[in-house]
């Protein structure tokens, strides 16, 4: 009964956080803590700490990710589940909504619309900006940084992404183990290694295997998972990254346009909750309803995997020099590959002429030095970008 309980718990907390958390995963992890900590007392100050840290160390949504340990921590894998369906399915039902209206009023042309694709360049040069202070705060770093936005420039598709990735891990593991912090404190968690061990095996027989299934069946859903899966798999620092390499996987083999794509990643701003969300209106994009829950489920269930896949071994990965220099390499590297996304395709894509460029810049300036929320950015942008049009 206890149990029953502690589960319908989670589940009105999770989703009334889902409804009211605007800003950002910096934000809901601000959220989570007058929630979760303050008021409910569910976890104590130090223990929340510790989770943040480990989920900064994976790939995927770190608040999402947040959300999901405590929920395990407070309910089990069950908890888990439920935690991220709360928090997560408000703004999957609105993007779902907001993509079938796409398709069904023809909304390429509307000025609305384009004035989105605008906020979108105000928000990923924001998040580039963010990202680098915090991820390349030296030289180094700044030149590992630069080096991948200039590949990424180059050379643009999906393969190349992941193998920046996986170079600057390698890089980050020669040129930055010295650097790291040796006073990182351990954790303790109730999931066994063995359970760990299993979830691991099937993240990697799903990234082995999803392509070469992908490849031999040609299923519309199989791909969307395939697709959305990967890209889950490597996003290192935030929802803002995911940007990059969905525009890779959607846009060139025609499964969105650019227009449609940056459309929905303006509306997603707009809404409470994760913002890798994004995938429930691209998926709707792609094949309707069904795509939109088949790409949802894809792109968040690596974080399920990894989280507890790595909790029973991170404690002691985390204290490790030469793991701490990976991660530095890697979270580097994915400031340069927004770097290249704010350009193409966020700016390619959107600024048109000096009024579009205008405007971008006065919706960046109200979200880096006026601190605006990104909610009411899109709101501001959209009533600007609409007025802008008409008179002009």
């Amino acid at each position: 009964m206890h149990k029953k309980h502690s589960l319908t718990e989670i589940f009105g907390t999770s989703l009334k956080l889902g409804l009211t958390s605007f800003g950002g995963p910096v934000a809901h992890l601000g959220y989570f803590k007058d929630e979760y900590i303050d008021k409910r007392k569910w976890l104590d100050d130090k223990t929340y700490a510790d989770i943040i840290a480990l989920c900064q160390f994976l790939p995927g949504p770190a608040s999402s990710q947040v959300g999901i340990s405590i929920g395990m921590l407070r309910g089990g894998l069950l908890g888990g589940l439920i935690s991220w369906f709360g928090f997560t399915v408000p703004s999957v039902v609105v993007l779902v909504l907001f993509a079938l209206l796409y398709q069904s009023f023809a909304l390429g042309d509307a000025a609305w619309i384009a004035s989105l694709k605008i906020v979108a360049v105000a928000v990923v040069a924001h998040a580039v900006i963010g990202l680098g202070k915090k991820l390349t705060s030296d030289k180094p770093r700044i030149a590992v940084a630069l080096l991948a936005a200039a590949i990424i420039l180059l050379f643009p598709s999906a393969m190349v992404q992941i193998g920046v990735i996986v170079g600057a891990a390698i890089l980050g593991y020669f040129a930055f183990s010295d650097q790291t912090n040796s006073n990182v404190q351990p954790f303790s968690v109730s999931i066994t290694k063995k359970q760990g061990m299993i979830s691991l095996v099937i993240l990697a027989v799903l990234l082995i295997g999803l392509p070469i299934v992908s490849q031999a069946v040609s299923n519309t859903y199989v791909t969307i998972f395939d697709t959305f899966f990967r890209v889950g798999s490597i996003v290192f620092g935030g929802g803002h990254v995911v940007l990059p390499l969905l525009e890779q996987e959607v846009v060139p083999n025609g499964m969105v346009d650019s227009s449609e794509f940056l459309a929905g990643y303006g509306m997603a701003q707009a809404v409470p909750g994760p913002l890798f969300t994004f995938s429930s209106y691209l998926g709707t994009m792609i094949s309707g309803v069904t795509g939109a829950i088949v790409a949802t489920i894809a792109i968040f269930l690596p974080s399920f995997l990894l989280i507890v896949g790595a909790l029973p071994f991170l404690s002691e990965l985390r204290q490790r020099s030469s793991f701490q220099g990976i991660l530095t390499g890697v979270n580097a590297s994915v400031v340069g590959i927004l770097l290249a996304a704010l350009y193409d395709p966020v700016f390619t894509s959107s600024v048109a002429d000096g009024a579009d460029f205008a405007l971008a810049a006065v919706l960046f300036g109200l979200l880096h030095f006026w601190k605006m929320p990104a909610w009411l950015v899109v709101i501001t942008g959209v009533i600007l970008g609409t007025g802008m049009r008409i008179i002009f």
